[in-house]
């Protein structure tokens, strides 16, 4: 850009905070060649038939310049989840990488091309909010109006949309950390008769802000899609002193079984002897929770996602080999999703579970 008179970077730089195309760059005084050797340098970012400020993030800019080719659209779907910091996991990544869209029906042509998904729907002004974008380096650059679903559209919108192990996924993590049952019912009920609602519905009963992962959100799904009866989430149980520090993933009293999903990050480390400590951690988690007289049945990514019918048969085998152990009740307690405060302070009985 110093190649550039300081007349035409003056307007450049109040001009890129939105995508423009070439035309418009050339009304602000660049050459084909200026064009290129910016987009070459990073100086611009060019996707479609769209340029917008090199300052911005890539997806940001690619995200920018595919909204801007659709007048009247915002993000939404995974591309609403994904400004929102939502966690996601679909079993198609290729449609997750996409930009989506939804605007108003009779605005334009419902066809967004290879690499936008274009939704026409009815948009509640309720259902929409404006996400800020600021450029990495440069303060002068930012756009204020990026506008996108709220949370609780976008994941409601999702859960019409996705298969139930897909859909818990944004479900559960959006229901711990920044949305009410409450607010999902209000989408819900603005989208009353739409494709795929009841299905949203049924999803959205299931969710529970106890699940930690992607992973103990897609068992979860399995485990119901089975008729397995639903888990207690991060169970804690009774020692006869204390409340063991361990939490268990899924806990079914009834059946004296609980099973821990062991994702793929979890023994990650950055050496060899922090992966020793984490092994050794586990092993002693592990018997400490085994003292405790019940099942265990440990599971990884590739049993809930691949295999799900092999882990639903495990899962049944437990629950009976559980049964048959008999037993002093097992005390356990957990927390009530409904409050505000997490795992607030334990206290010994009267008020334990037991099975």
């Amino acid at each position: 850009m110093h190649r550039l008179d300081q007349t035409t970077r003056r307007r450049l730089v109040i001009a890129m905070n939105r995508p423009l195309r070439r035309r418009d760059l050339h009304r602000l005084g660049l050459s084909d060649s200026d064009i290129k050797r910016l987009a070459r340098n990073g100086g611009l970012h060019h996707f479609g038939d769209r340029y917008v400020s090199g300052a911005f993030e890539s997806e940001a800019a690619r995200m920018l310049c595919a909204q801007s080719a659709h007048p009247g659209s915002v993000f939404s779907h995974f591309s609403a989840a994904h400004l929102s910091g939502l966690r996601t996991w679909t079993a198609t990544p290729k449609s997750e990488r996409r930009v989506w869209l939804t605007r108003p029906v009779g605005i334009g042509r419902a066809d967004g091309g290879p690499d936008v998904v274009l939704r026409q729907l009815r948009i509640d002004p309720l259902d929409v909010r404006q996400h800020r974008v600021a450029a990495i380096e440069d303060p002068l650059v930012c756009l204020d109006g990026m506008p996108m679903t709220t949370p609780a559209r976008t994941v409601v919108d999702l859960a019409r949309q996705l298969p139930l192990r897909e859909a818990l996924v944004v479900i559960d993590h959006a229901l711990d950390v920044m949305v009410t049952r409450a607010e999902l019912d209000e989408v819900l009920d603005r989208q009353r008769g739409w494709p795929g609602v009841r299905r949203a519905k049924a999803a959205i009963g299931l969710g529970d802000p106890r699940a930690e992962s992607a992973l103990e959100s897609i068992a979860r799904a399995v485990f119901a899609e089975a008729g397995i009866p639903p888990p207690v989430l991060q169970a804690r149980f009774w020692d006869g002193h204390q409340w063991m520090p361990e939490r268990t993933d899924f806990w079914w009293p009834q059946f004296r079984t609980h099973a821990e999903a062991d994702g793929l990050a979890k023994f990650e480390a950055a050496s060899a002897a922090e992966r020793r400590r984490l092994h050794r951690a586990a092993f002693h988690r592990e018997q400490r929770l085994a003292a405790r007289g019940a099942e265990l049945v440990r599971f990884g990514w590739e049993d809930a996602v691949n295999e799900p019918a092999e882990l639903v048969r495990r899962m049944w085998q437990a629950f009976a080999r559980g049964v048959r152990r008999g037993g002093e009740p097992i005390l356990w307690r957990t927390e009530d999703p409904a409050t505000s405060s997490r795992w607030p302070r334990l206290e010994p009985p009267p008020d334990l579970a037991a099975s």
